[in-house]
């Protein structure tokens, strides 16, 4: 009989998969020209929101929640009542609990993240030096990051051709400024440090003696620690996987981060050895999840039980109004929650307007070649791939195209010119005057840019009509638009236009990579138009009625102006347009006065449209703010209820779905999306020193890349305080999304039941999953393990039988 020998795992091994950990658990940083809202949790995903609430506090000193005062505010408020602390202590994670209302109604045992975040070396040594290291390691590895980086904004690059580890090490063998700071022998220290990161992130690991079943949880705290530098890396290595090859610059970053520490020990070894040793024996049992904070964890789901108890209310109201007369206009906008207030005000204003909800890349995974430009542009989710490829052309020809290039590069030149060293002051000298009165004109939110040029838009010749034609067989069924067309279908994209604002594409279109969705709109009008294309769809059961024709526009959602695109509009429908034209304009108005009730500065909607131009303006416009449900049903079932621009509305009528792929397709795509939009938001409010931006009066922009508030130290992530907070209270209160979908519970599951990493987002907590009843209202909750209970208001404990495929 054979006896099985167990290979011991090498030390290299266990700091190999502790470091790739550690990486998995970074969030990736878009760059500012194609921003996308992130998930800052994404690499928690397969915890349980508690655990993760336990670990980000441990490693971060940060919270999941708010403050235990903003919660008992509620309370006092009748926000909170005592119903929703009775269905938050019966959530599935707080069963077995042991807490009491009177307990959660004190702040007695108010839990403060600070207080349990585990000390660092950096601050081990702070404690004995007196020096603040941690600043000055951000500091440090920030000038450094800042260059190596860069897009395009230094005028005198980093060379160029190196990794990250090396560029550090010829960058640190010759920065001074740590000596200088009383790190000694820094610079000598660098240059004996293997070629190899791998090699010194292991040896590194042996004289700090971190215990091994703690070594991932270490460089996950050293990697936050770096704040958006390493998820920008996360970025580059997210960009080189999908694209089938990897990146090093995340794993070099914590080679580097090592190095200080490394560094630090070795100065005050003596006097913090023992204490270091002392943290990682108390720390083997951190995963015990504090009272204070499992009471907070508990108001918070109380707090999220009393938005969705509102939200099943406003669900089953009765509309105010029944649509009668026939339909002249369906106009499907992205489900981006901004569309809400505009959808509700379009239909008040006719009857004959019936509006939908669609991701706003509108189902083409483009690529688009911009005019005059090399440049590639995905506008598409993030988590897909480009398959559609598209130009866009000008009328004038290669010499229109040449002369844009020439025009582009003399901007360029100039605008380096008068910012180079040598020129930089002598230019404000002799030209600075010349600039008064755009600065006048800018200071007084007179600056208009004029308007875009839309460019004639050509889909990839390559593709073949029959590719075309499945490609909207896809589109509309997803849609689930498959009959009953109106005369005008209205393709409505959205985009924002601001002055001044480095962080501008984050009120883009989430979904199409910080762009707008004006071409994915004309793209599939032209598409749709397409004789040949709808003669092919007819094969597919579709018919399009001859006088049905796809009208591309574009929603600016910073002034609610809805500009439809000349190019796809039919002659024969003029008189029908320009009516449509009117009613947009009235929706607009309306929509402006319900949004300045909520904007500072902002007078019955007067000033809506002057403030996206003032360049002084730190809230052009509240984005994405108090986004908290996402709704997949037919528009019946919210047309006329004021969900105040709440909820992402994406139509959908199981009954057209017979095989469950839209469902699928919603669950795995627009839904995943919208989570990411919602996590970034609720981590840029209870985790603002970790996952936001900071004031954005201090922000400047470095690298092209991101903004650092102030003049060094972290790349910032998230969104800015301003974007979440009006001076006074907290604009966007936040919340878990909660995922509503009409459709049998049985095909819900099964979609789970194919999809982990969706099931997760379920299962631990991340979000929540809410099947809908025929009359639109929340008939029974999603509890994980592939079970519902049924919803009464409470969130009743009656379970209902398992559902399994």
């Amino acid at each position: 009989m054979l006896q099985m020998i167990q290979t011991p795992i090498s030390e290299k091994t266990i700091t190999e998969r502790a470091c790739d950990q550690a990486i998995r658990a970074i969030p990736p940083l878009w760059p500012l020209t194609h921003s996308v809202a992130v998930n800052p949790f994404l690499g928690q995903s397969h915890l349980p929101f508690d655990a993760a609430a336990t670990l980000l506090a441990r490693i971060s000193g940060n919270s999941l929640t708010l403050s235990r005062t903003w919660y008992l505010d509620k309370v006092r408020s009748g926000h909170i009542t005592d119903d929703d602390l009775k269905a938050a202590m019966q959530d599935p994670a707080h069963v077995g609990s042991t807490v009491t209302q009177a307990e959660l109604k004190s702040d007695a045992s108010a839990f403060k993240a600070s207080e349990h975040e585990r000390e660092t070396l950096a601050s081990l040594a702070a404690d004995h030096s007196g020096l603040c290291w941690n600043s000055f390691i951000e500091d440090r590895i920030g000038a450094w990051a800042s260059a190596y980086f860069d897009e395009g904004q230094a005028l005198w690059p980093m060379t160029s051709g190196k990794g990250a580890w090396s560029s550090w090490l010829s960058w640190a063998q010759h920065d001074l400024t740590p000596e200088v700071f009383g790190l000694k022998n820094f610079a000598k220290l660098v240059q004996t440090l293997p070629d190899d990161p791998d090699v010194f992130i292991c040896q590194a690991s042996d004289r700090l003696q971190i215990p091994s079943a703690l070594l991932s949880d270490y460089f996950h705290q050293l990697l936050l620690g770096l704040g958006g530098w390493s998820q920008l890396a996360r970025y580059r290595l997210w960009q080189a996987e999908l694209d089938g090859s990897s990146d090093q610059a995340l794993r070099d970053l914590l080679a580097i981060r090592l190095v200080w520490d490394l560094a630090l020990f070795d100065q005050y070894k003596t006097q913090v050895a023992g204490k270091w040793s002392a943290i990682w024996e108390a720390d083997c049992d951190f995963q015990t999840l504090a009272e204070g904070l499992r009471e907070d964890l508990v108001l918070h789901s109380a707090f999220e039980h009393s938005k969705i108890r509102r939200l099943d209310q406003v669900l089953r109201s009765p509309a105010r109004r029944k649509r009668e007369t026939e339909t002249l206009v369906q106009a499907v906008f992205c489900i981006d929650v901004r569309s809400e207030v505009f959808r509700r005000s379009l239909e008040r204003i006719s009857g004959r307007v019936e509006t939908r909800g669609f991701a706003g890349f509108f189902g083409i995974p483009l690529q688009l070649d911009g005019f005059a430009s090399d440049i590639q542009e995905s506008r598409l989710p993030v988590l897909l791939k480009p398959g559609v490829r598209a130009s866009a052309l000008s009328p004038e020809g290669a010499r229109d195209d040449q002369s844009e290039r020439y025009r582009a590069r003399a901007l360029r030149a100039w605008g380096r010119f008068r910012m180079a060293a040598v020129s930089s002051f002598a230019f404000v000298e002799s030209s600075g005057p010349i600039y008064a009165w755009r600065l006048a004109r800018d200071g007084m939110a007179g600056s208009k840019k004029g308007p875009t040029k839309n460019h004639p838009l050509q889909l990839d010749p390559a593709i073949d009509t029959a590719s075309r034609i499945n490609l909207a067989k896809s589109i509309l069924t997803a849609m689930s638009m498959t009959d009953d067309f109106a005369p005008i279908v209205l393709l409505v994209g959205h985009g924002a236009k601001v002055t001044n604002n480095p962080q501008a594409s984050a009120l883009d279109c989430g979904a199409c990579g910080g762009h707008a969705g004006d071409v994915n709109a004309r793209l599939l009008a032209q598409l749709l138009n397409d004789p040949v294309v709808r003669s092919g769809l007819v094969e597919h059961g579709i018919l399009i009625p001859d006088e049905t024709h796809f009208i591309g526009a574009l929603h600016t959602t910073t002034t609610d102006e809805v500009k439809v695109f000349d190019d796809t509009i039919d002659p024969a429908q003029h008189n029908s347009v320009a009516l449509l034209k009117a009613w947009l304009a009235d929706a607009g108005q309306l929509a402006r006065r319900e949004r300045s009730k909520r904007l500072p500065r902002a007078s019955r909607g007067r000033g809506i449209i002057t403030r996206s131009r003032d360049w002084a303006e730190i809230r052009p416009e509240w984005g994405l703010a108090n986004c908290g449900a996402f709704i997949a049903a037919p528009r019946e079932r919210s047309r006329d209820r004021n969900l105040s621009g709440t909820a992402f509305l994406h139509e959908y009528d199981w009954k057209k779905d017979p095989d469950f792929a839209t469902l699928e397709l919603i669950l795995t795509a627009p839904v995943v999306v919208a989570s990411w939009i919602s996590l970034q938001y609720f981590g840029s409010v209870v985790a603002p020193d970790l996952f936001g931006s900071g004031n954005k009066l201090l922000h400047n922009v470095v690298g092209g890349i991101g903004v650092l508030e102030g003049n060094g130290g972290q790349l910032r992530t998230g969104l800015p305080h301003q974007s979440v907070h009006d001076g006074d209270k907290y604009v966007h209160e936040p919340t878990r999304l909660v995922v509503c979908i009409e459709a049998p519970r049985e095909a819900i599951v099964d979609v789970l039941n194919k999809h982990e990493n969706v099931r997760n987002l379920f299962d631990n907590g991340w979000l929540r999953l809410f099947a809908l009843d025929d009359s639109g209202g929340l008939a029974s909750e999603y509890v994980g393990n592939l079970s519902w209970r049924i919803y009464n208001g409470y969130g009743s404990q009656d379970q209902l039988k398992a559902v399994t495929t």
